[in-house]
C-alpha cells in the first residue's frame, strides 16, 4: 500500500485519514496538522522521511508563479528540506492542470455558464490555472489577492493587472513569514467578515477555502463556491449561511475533500515518478485514467457528482 502524508501548518482539528484505491493501487492518505508550528512540521517530516511514499505540504505553498517565473517561499523551503528521501509536493503541479479541467468540466458536463457572471477569486496568484480558465470563460472577475493576502483593500479586475501584480509582489512575498500572508493554526478557525461587500456582489466565490471561510459574511444566500479542502463541519457552515452550491476541485474521500497537495501526492505515488519529471500532460493523462471529477453539492436539490 502506498502512503501519502500531508503535513499541514493548519489546525490539527482538521486531521483525517482514509484508505482509497486509484487505478488498482491502494493508498493511505493522511493529513496531520501542526497548528502553525513550522518546527513541528519539520520534526514530523524527519520522522517519516523514507517511510511514507510522498509528503504533501498543507497550509503553505512551496511555490508561487508569476508568468513563467517560479518563486519559492522561504518558510516552505525550510520545511521541505527536512525530507532527504521522500519527495515533497505542494499541489502547485496539479492546480495548473486539475483546476483548469474542472472549469472546463463544469461548462461542458454540468452545463454551468460563467460568461457575464461575477466571480470573486479570493487569491489567484496561487491558482493561476483556475483564474485564467474563469477569465477565458468570460466571467467578470474580481481578484482579491491584495485584500485577502496582504490586507490592502484594493481589488483587481483584469488578468493583465493580476499578472503585473504577481511579477512585482511574488519576489517580495516569498521572503516574508508565511503566517503574514495566510491563516495558519487556530487563525483558520476565526471569522472576520470585513470584505462582505465583495461576497455580496459576486455570483461565484472561488479559491482557497480558508480565505473564503475567514472573511465570509453571515448571509451567503444564493452563492456558489468553487474551492478545494472542506470538512463535514465546513459543509454544514456553508449550508447554515445559505450557500446554494459547493463545488470542490478534488473528490470526496470519506466525507471530506483533501487539498490539491494530497491529490498531487497520490498521483506521484501511483505513477512512481519524481515530481520534477511530471509534466502537465502526465498529470492530465493520470487524471483522465482515474476519472477525477469535481464534487458538486446542491444544498437545495439532489446532490450530483
Amino acid at each position: 500500500m502506498k502512503r501519502v502524508m500531508s503535513v499541514s501548518l493548519g489546525s490539527s482539528t482538521r486531521d483525517h485519514s482514509v484508505e482509497a484505491e486509484f487505478l488498482g493501487e491502494k493508498v493511505l492518505v493522511e493529513r496531520v496538522g501542526t497548528d502553525g508550528d513550522i518546527d513541528e512540521a519539520i520534526d514530523i517530516i524527519r520522522k517519516y522521511d523514507g517511510i511514507v511514499d510522498v509528503f504533501g505540504l498543507g497550509g503553505i505553498d512551496l511555490y508561487i508563479y508569476a508568468g513563467s517565473n517560479r518563486y519559492t517561499f522561504r518558510d516552505a523551503e525550510r520545511i521541505a528540506r527536512a525530507a532527504q528521501k521522500t519527495p515533497v509536493v505542494d499541489g502547485s503541479g496539479l492546480k495548473n492542470t486539475l483546476e483548469r479541467k474542472v472549469i472546463e468540466y463544469l461548462q461542458k458536463e454540468a452545463g454551468m455558464i460563467f460568461a457575464g457572471k461575477k466571480v470573486l477569486m479570493v487569491c489567484a496568484v496561487d491558482r493561476f490555472g483556475m483564474a485564467e480558465s474563469l477569465w477565458e470563460a468570460g466571467a467578470a472577475m474580481t481578484f482579491g489577492d491584495l485584500m485577502f493576502a496582504l490586507g490592502i483593500p484594493v481589488s483587481l479586475t483584469s488578468i493583465k493587472s493580476l499578472q503585473r501584480l504577481a511579477r512585482v509582489i511574488a519576489p517580495i512575498a516569498v521572503k516574508l513569514p508565511f503566517k503574514m500572508l495566510y491563516p495558519t493554526g487556530d487563525k483558520q478557525e476565526k471569522l472576520n467578515p470585513k470584505y462582505g461587500k465583495f461576497y455580496e456582489d459576486a455570483d461565484f466565490i472561488a479559491g482557497d477555502f480558508h480565505f473564503i471561510r475567514r472573511y465570509m459574511p453571515p448571509n451567503m444566500a444564493g452563492k456558489c463556491i468553487i474551492t478545494n479542502t472542506v470538512t463535514s463541519n465546513d459543509i454544514e457552515l456553508l449550508r447554515a449561511r445559505g450557500v446554494n452550491m459547493l463545488i470542490t476541485t478534488t473528490p470526496e474521500l470519506n466525507g471530506r475533500s483533501f487539498g490539491t497537495n494530497v491529490m498531487e501526492g497520490v498521483l506521484i505515488a501511483i505513477s512512481g515518478q519524481e515530481p520534477d519529471k511530471m509534466s502537465p500532460e502526465n498529470y492530465s493523462e493520470l487524471l483522465d485514467k482515474i476519472g477525477f471529477k469535481p464534487r458538486i453539492v446542491n444544498f437545495y436539490g439532489e446532490r450530483a457528482g
